[in-house]
This record gives structure tokens, C-alpha cells and sequence, in this order.
């Protein structure tokens, strides 16, 4: 079947999972007394964990409500939250403040999520082996361990300190402190290295969208190059990366055709969070979705991203013969075709529709977002089935670029970025740029980062890694949009208050110093 992850949940005290998700029989036919009795039983309990990433706080997006992470290139100088009461607009304005809703999704389902995790990880240590093999046992805590430490990524990455919790929890001893941030990052190469053993590099098509060894490898290099750890023997950058170098994947031949549902099973594909609406199923997404008289209008590319698009001859517009200011879209970098939207486009296939370049930035999204009413027939403001790229190939080719670039190999780092520019036909480093040093290199890569992984919800995480926030808010400030005023506040710009609810009912939990 083509999707695998119709968030089957499980009835029991640790999932906690929506009603949207219980099967009608469930509600008498699976109780706590009577579930992990199978390894059937397991690999439910498993599918509740998935369906916990499906949440619109998490991977499933939004259109006119709170954002999630596929929206969180409007924290920068990507995309601009044009509907700012969503979370990442008042956020970059710096009217956030810790009594506000719009992250405390986020910190929410990623504990909700993290509980399910624990009670799938203790029920699978406990279940005997004549019920599930221990081979089978490794291979779904491979599972678990690789989600409990993509879950604490996320939350390390936008929260920094949290509490970290490894086992289910009772009333009586839920009122738990925060963690630091290095304690979190431990347990999560802890749960990397144990997933990259006991994950297969590959499942059989109905089990596809499970994390495969390639999954856990891809994360455990973003958390490495996140730290700077490059050249660690056992797990740097490099290491990582060359193994998942070597498990088959490609880059996907055209780059504009991949952000669709046709092509959700690419081999450039290392992980996604699949979704599906469908009249047989409700867990779809809603980050693809768009409105009829504009494209994606609550998230509007940034003049400043727009400009930054190389023209075909590989020269920036400010020194390209090839730029035409008064046809921004002509002879451009063709990722910037296939992830933006210009005045003039056809941007709705069904009824046909062209976008005139309304909107403060005067640019629409244009990656992922559907053209018209699916082939399950939902319409284009509603729910869909397109998948989440969670970790691309290319992305892991990039991630071993810049930790080439950071180490001195100039040499590795081209070489890496010639093969993403190669495949939308874009001139190579030694034929435009020439003979450049360590630093150039570097400069190269995050470039290269930015124009390829545009709109996919990394740009943040990259900012905050490369030290350069308050550089990207520099930008964002510049741009002519609208009535967009950022305005940068040092350590409010660059982490997430912890909820005050959350404070409120636990009083071992502390606010993050800078939000005092």
C-alpha cells in the first residue's frame, strides 16, 4: 500500500493518543490488560509513535493556523509569515512572549509523542521472546530510538534546556526539572547509535516510510554538524555521512517534480513523515495547501531569498549579464523556478489561475504546494497527501560538504557541491567561482544550503548553527515587505520560551534564562 503510517493508535496509558486516530472497534477491543500480547500488537503501538510527527505543531503544517516546523523558514530571512498571529511572524517582531500558544504545540506533542516512544521502548524490552524475536525486538527499538531522538532534536534546537525523559512516567513523579541542552544531545547520539545497528537499509514497499539506517545516519550527522563535530573517528560529520554514501541514494533527476506526491518514493528520499486524506483515513497534511486568488499566502518567500538565486551562468544577479530586473524569473538558477512563484505564473492547474504578484513580498511559494484538488479529490484549502521531507540526499551531501569545508578540504566540499549543482544544470565551482580558500568554500556551502533546501524548514536550525541570526534578521529588516518590522533581541530571537502553562503546573520546571 502506498502509505504505511494511518496513525493506527493504541488505547493504553502511555500512548495518549487523538480520537481522531481510534479505529471504532478499539475502543472495547484493545485495553492495556490486553495489548502486547503480539508483534502485531507491537507494530501498532509503533504506528501511534508515527502519528504523533503528523500533528500540525510537528510535520503536518498549516494554512491558517498555528505554524509547524515545515513553516519554520519564516524564523529568518526565507519567508515571511504574512498571517503573524501563527507563531513565527509575531515571533521575528519580537512580540512573542511565553504566555503565548503558537510553540507551545510544538513542546506539547513532542512530549506526547516522546511518551508513547518510552512506553513502546519499555513494552518491547519486557515482551517475552516467544511472542517477539529478539531480532525483531532490535529492529523496532531501532525504530523507537531514532524518533525519541528526532523529537529531542527538534526540542534542543528551539528549546535548548528541556526535561529529558527516558521511561514512562507516573503522576507521582511527572513534575520533573529541565535537562541541559548537553545532557539532551548525549541521549540523543546514545539513541542514534544504537538505531544506525538495529535499523535494516531498507524495507519491503508496505512498510515503507519506517526509518531505515540511512534515516538514522542522516540524523545523527545533522545533530553532529549542528555541534561542529566533524572528524570524530566513531561518529564526525564525515564518518556518518560516507556511510550513508554508500546505502544506494541518488539525487532525484528533475528537482522541480520531486516536491509531489508522485514522487514521495524517490531514492533521494532518506526520510519523510507520510501522510494521507483519503475518505478511509483523516491524517493528512495541510502545508501544501493554498488559497485560490494567491499562492500560500500565510508564508511568502522574502525578496532577500529571491535575490539570492544564482543566474544560469552561476554569477549572482548583481554581477550577471544574464539578470533582467524588470523579468526577475529569466535565465535564474532553476531551484528558484521550482520553489518560488513569480508575477506572471501559473500557479492553479484546476480552474487555471496565474499569480499576479500580489502579497507584501510579491513572491509565492511555490514548493510543495498543490495546483489544484488532488487525485483523492481534496481541494486545494484542505487537507492533503503529500509527504514531508524530513532528510534528503542532497541535504546529507551538503552536510558533508561543509564539514569538508569546515576541515580544510576544499577540495571534497567542490566536489560535493558540483554534484547538487549538477543536477539542475548549474555551472560547476571551478568554472565560475575558480581556485578559492577554506573560508570561500565555506561561504560556498551555506549558499548552496540555502538555495537547495529553501521553504523545507531547515533554514533556522542552519542560522543558529552558523552563529549568523541576527545577519539573517539584518536581511529581513532590509526587504521591503510590507508591514513587516522584525526586530532582533539577542537570545529571544534565537530560542523558544518554554510555555507558561507548562511553568504554571510544574514547579520544578525553569524559564530559559534569556526569556527572564
Amino acid at each position: 500500500m502506498k502509505k504505511i503510517l494511518l496513525a493506527i493508535c493504541i488505547v493504553f496509558t502511555v500512548t495518549n493518543c487523538n480520537n481522531d486516530y481510534l479505529e471504532t472497534a478499539s475502543l472495547t477491543q484493545i485495553a492495556e490488560g490486553n495489548f502486547w500480547q503480539s508483534e502485531a500488537d507491537a507494530f501498532l503501538a509503533l504506528n501511534g509513535v508515527y502519528s504523533a510527527l503528523q500533528n500540525s505543531s510537528m510535520y503536518g503544517g498549516s494554512l491558517n493556523a498555528w505554524q509547524g516546523i515545515p513553516g519554520y523558514d519564516c524564523l529568518g530571512d526565507n519567508a515571511y509569515n504574512q498571517y503573524e498571529w501563527e507563531g513565527p511572524g509575531i515571533f521575528m517582531e519580537g512580540n512573542y512572549s511565553p504566555i503565548n500558544g503558537q510553540f507551545a504545540g510544538i513542546w506539547n506533542d513532542s512530549y506526547r509523542g516522546i511518551a508513547r516512544i518510552n512506553g513502546v521502548i519499555k513494552n518491547v524490552q519486557d515482551i517475552s521472546e516467544s511472542l517477539i524475536p529478539l531480532e525483531t525486538k532490535d529492529a523496532l527499538l531501532g525504530q523507537a530510538y531514532f524518533l525519541r531522538a528526532l523529537i529531542y532534536f527538534n526540542l534542543a534546537v528551539y528549546f535548548e534546556d528541556a526535561p529529558l525523559i527516558t521511561a514512562p512516567q507516573t503522576l507521582e513523579n511527572a513534575y520533573v526539572a529541565k535537562n541541559t541542552y548537553a545532557e539532551i544531545t548525549e541521549q540523543i547520539r546514545k539513541d542514534l547509535t544504537f538505531a544506525i545497528e538495529a535499523l535494516p537499509p531498507s524495507h519491503p514497499p508496505n512498510l515503507y516510510g519506517y526509518a531505515t539506517k540511512g534515516a538514522a545516519l542522516g540524523l545523527f550527522a545533522r545533530v553532529q554538524l549542528y555541534n561542529k563535530v566533524y572528524n570524530d573517528p566513531q561518529n564526525g560529520v564525515l564518518v556518518l555521512t560516507q556511510k550513508a554514501l554508500n546505502l544506494g541514494y541518488t539525487l532525484h533527476s528533475n528537482y522541480g517534480n520531486l516536491f509531489t506526491p508522485a514522487n514521495e518514493t524517490s531514492p533521494e528520499i532518506v526520510f519523510s513523515v507520510r501522510f494521507l486524506a483519503n475518505p478511509a483515513s483523516n491524517n493528512g497534511e495541510t502545508f501544501s495547501g493554498t488559497y485560490g486568488g494567491s499562492p500560500k499566502v500565510d508564508q511568502r518567500p522574502m525578496p532577500n531569498l529571491v535575490n539570492d538565486y544564482y543566474c544560469t551562468d552561476g554569477l549572482p544577479i548583481t554581477s550577471s549579464p544574464l539578470y533582467n530586473p524588470s523579468n526577475k524569473k529569466q535565465n535564474r538558477d532553476p531551484r528558484a523556478l521550482a520553489t518560488i512563484y513569480f508575477a506572471g505564473d501559473q500557479f492553479l492547474d484546476s480552474p487555471v489561475t496565474t499569480f499576479p504578484g500580489n502579497g507584501p513580498t510579491g513572491f509565492g511559494m511555490r514548493k510543495y504546494i498543490k495546483r489544484g484538488p488532488d487525485a483523492d479529490g481534496n481541494g486545494i484549502a484542505g487537507q492533503g497527501s503529500q509527504d514531508f521531507y524530513v532528510i534528503r540526499y542532497a541535504d546529507i551531501l551538503l552536510m558533508r560538504a561543509e564539514a569538508m569545508a569546515e576541515t580544510g578540504d576544499v577540495s571534497g566540499a567542490r566536489t560535493l557541491v558540483n554534484q547538487v549543482r549538477n543536477r539542475v544544470n548549474m555551472p560547476s565551482v571551478e568554472s565560475v567561482e575558480g581556485a578559492v580558500n577554506q573560508q570561500q568554500m565555506i561561504q560556498i556551502v551555506r549558499h548552496e544550503r540555502r538555495v537547495e533546501l529553501a521553504l523545507e524548514g531547515l533554514r533556522f536550525m542552519d542560522l543558529k548553527r552558523w552563529g549568523t541570526i541576527e545577519e539573517a534578521f539584518n536581511r529581513a529588516i532590509s526587504d521591503p515587505v510590507g508591514p513587516y518590522n522584525p526586530q532582533y533581541r539577542q537570545g529571544k530571537s534565537e530560542v523558544f520560551p518554554i510555555p507558561q502553562d507548562e511553568l504554571d503546573v510544574n514547579t520544578s520546571l525553569k524559564q530559559n534564562p534569556v526569556w527572564l
